[in-house]
């Protein structure tokens, strides 16, 4: 093969340039090593105590039972805080800002204001009109005395020019469709019976929202049997699918590769149909019923999805046949792999800790993400006071609460306690940060103590001479080895990707934000960053795996091992690249063809044999299939660990060892034969 010829043409200057010296009395990962990276030791260890401490801070700051309620644009929430604890009512300023499709998901962009009613009749504000700024709906603690006052604040923003009749809608002014408003169309831009019906049916959506949440999670629960059914399935597929790999990989793999190419043909097919139905039938778009319908039923739904299909399969079948003969060295790996797994079946016990773990942070993370959102309360401030007609030892300016402030006004005392804005909102954006921090650090964190501890449990498998003489214990040796020493080193290299994905969440903050600028300039910087940055994640995630490789085998710091081991591979990089690449693309198959398989299996049974009565029907299907994917990712991911340790290790032997009969190579006999080398019997 190219790859062997290349390798074996580069085997001389490999000798003359060795890099890894003979060792003798070297087997494996190190018995005898030293705490490592301790600084970024205690730098965890105090930001995760911080963490811990925001926690606590929004629990006792914050009200779970105030998520739901309407809050206006001055974060008061209606029906709740004092000052507005009488007008329980939303009422949107300008309607025709709600026309943007991303308003369910991001809020309609105007003024909203807490109202005691809505309204019941439609009005345009003319100031010409005798009394006609009574009517006027302005933000807290703005009330014209009149005409020429109202028409200087409708001016500034300060109170609605225009207002609709309204119905409540979970405590949201809608405006009413029904009603006549063509009396005021002409004198206010986009506000027409097709904006507005458009602009209520997106905050109709924006609340319905809860609705379909709810639809869902009772779609869940109605259907927890097929659901439990479809995950048992999905876990009893993945162990007889890594059985068949221990003794018949090559079948297994390509069985997987060309049933994963018949689906995504099937996809293309059935998207195909789809698309010229609803291309033919506009109207059933009109006839939905249900937000997941409105989506389903267009077109273009259909189209994206025929897109991603097609470029999908061509690029399967592309790898397929340029590729075909790395494969069968894939194969090769996965299933002396295999072998390595079967030898420690603890390793597949293992990554539920770090999973539970992982679940357990994404929990706390949303809990105090909403309990942030809770933490403002209602700042109020004396104004107008006068010692000489009001009691109480007050100043202007000094903070205030409203019921105790009735008792200082006497005689002609005109203090009043005024609403000022909401404490502790400017803590939210800080907080929000923190956390979001707080949370790529920790799960990158315990994704590379997952990897460090099944990078010590092969690699100890591989430099094992007689592999029946492999420590039963393997696996935890490899945990208390890295929990005692390099919990430092899985700081430092986590804290790297929680930096680098900070910076891609910023861009990605600062892209929205600037998308109304409508700059070419700007836009063509940020892409340049986020594409920088992406690639720059993703070389960081590839380097710091292999550093902890590395790590386990030789106990060095996160920075000597990141450079020993990018230096292994650089002298190395046509052969690791493709085989890891070709690897990763077998094992990703893999995955979907178990995924794939299952979720078809839930489909036929919700839609032909089960009796109940759902919502949507295909809700259980996509759980059981995200699930089942999350399952065979869980699966997977320890051969993935597995191949990329075990061809790191024969790297590092082919390097350190010659084959002779003082210096034989540790891989296994069917390693040798698939990368043509030889141990010398004498």
């Amino acid at each position: 093969m190219c790859l062997d010829y290349c390798c074996k043409l580069d085997h001389n200057r490999r000798q003359r340039s060795r890099q890894v010296e003979y060792d003798p009395t070297f087997q494996g990962p190190l018995k005898n090593r030293s705490c490592t990276d301790v600084i970024c030791l205690f730098l965890f260890i105090v930001f995760i105590a911080c963490w811990i401490g925001v926690g606590l801070f929004v629990f006792t700051n914050g009200n779970k039972d105030i998520l739901l309620l309407p809050v206006d644009s001055n974060n008061s929430r209606c029906g709740y805080d004092p000052h507005v604890a009488e007008k329980k009512k939303l009422f949107f300023f300008d309607i025709t800002k709600c026309l943007s499709p991303a308003v369910p998901f991001t809020g309609c962009p105007t003024n909203q204001i807490c109202v005691e009613e809505c309204p019941k009749d439609t009005f345009l504000w003319n100031k010409n009109s005798e009394l006609n700024y009574m009517k006027l709906k302005c933000v807290q603690g703005i009330q014209p005395k009149n005409n020429e006052e109202g028409d200087d604040f409708v001016n500034k923003g300060l109170c609605a020019r225009y207002h609709l009749k309204s119905n409540d809608l979970l405590n949201r002014c809608i405006p009413d469709v029904t009603d006549d408003f063509s009396q005021i169309t002409n004198q206010i831009k986009d506000l027409t019976k097709d904006n507005v019906e458009t602009s209520v049916k997106n905050i109709e959506l924006l609340q319905n929202m809860e609705q379909v949440g709810h639809d869902i999670i009772k779609d869940i629960v109605e259907s927890w049997r097929e659901i439990l059914g479809g995950i048992g399935i999905a876990i009893v597929a993945c162990l007889i699918y890594m059985l068949m790999l221990r003794w018949i990989a090559g079948p297994v793999v390509w069985i997987s590769i060309v049933a994963t190419i018949a689906g995504l043909a099937a996809c293309v097919y059935f998207t195909v149909t789809y698309y010229i139905y609803y291309k033919d039938h506009p109207k059933e778009e009109a006839n939905a019923n249900t937000i997941f319908q409105q989506y389903v039923r267009k077109k273009g739904f259909w189209l994206t999805l025929l897109i991603i299909s097609s470029v999908a399969l061509l690029i399967d079948v592309l790898m397929v046949i340029f590729l075909r003969k790395r494969i069968f060295i894939a194969i090769a790996i996965i299933g002396e792999a295999s072998k390595a797994v079967s030898s420690t079946l603890m390793s597949f016990v293992f990554p539920i800790f770090p999973w539970i773990f992982q679940m357990a942070i994404i929990a706390f993370t949303l809990v105090v993400a909403l309990y942030i959102t809770t933490i403002s309360s209602p700042q109020y401030e004396v104004k107008n006071f006068d010692k000489s007609n009001c009691n109480g030892d007050y100043e202007d300016g000094d903070s205030c609460d409203m019921n105790s402030f009735k008792k200082v006004r006497i005689n002609n005392c005109k203090a009043t306690c005024e609403f000022v804005g909401m404490g502790l909102s400017s803590l939210r954006t800080p907080l929000h940060v923190f956390n979001g921090f707080a949370f790529f650090w920790s799960i990158f964190f315990i994704s590379a103590f997952g990897q460090m501890v099944q990078a010590g449990i092969f690699a100890t498998w591989y430099w094992t001479r007689d592999k029946s003489d492999v420590p039963f214990w393997s696996v935890t040796k490899s945990v208390a080895r890295t929990l005692r020493y390099h919990i430092g080193t899985l700081a430092f290299g986590s804290l790297i990707l929680a930096i680098c994905r900070m910076i891609r969440v910023a861009l990605e903050y600062i892209d929205h934000k600037l998308k109304k600028y409508d700059n070419p300039f700007t836009k063509a910087i940020l892409c340049c960053m986020k594409c920088f940055f992406w690639c720059l994640e993703r070389f960081l995630k590839f380097l710091n795996k292999n550093a902890y490789i590395m790590c386990a085998i030789h106990g060095k710091n996160f920075c000597t091992s990141a450079k020993d081991a990018f230096s292994l591979i650089i002298r190395n990089i046509l052969r690791f690249h493709v085989l890891d690449k070709v690897t990763d693309f077998v094992l990703f198959m893999s995955k979907l063809i178990i995924t794939a398989g299952v979720a078809a299996i839930v489909w036929s049974f919700v839609t032909y044999v089960s009796e109940r009565q759902l919502k949507y029907i295909l809700v259980p299907v996509i759980f059981v299939a995200i699930v089942t994917y999350l399952v065979t990712s869980f699966f997977f991911n320890v051969y993935s660990m597995a191949v990329d340790t075990l061809f790191l290790c024969f790297l590092e032997d082919n390097e350190r060892n010659d084959g002779s009969a003082h210096r034989p190579y540790y891989m296994s006999k069917n390693l040798r034969a698939i990368l043509g080398k030889k141990n010398k019997t004498s």
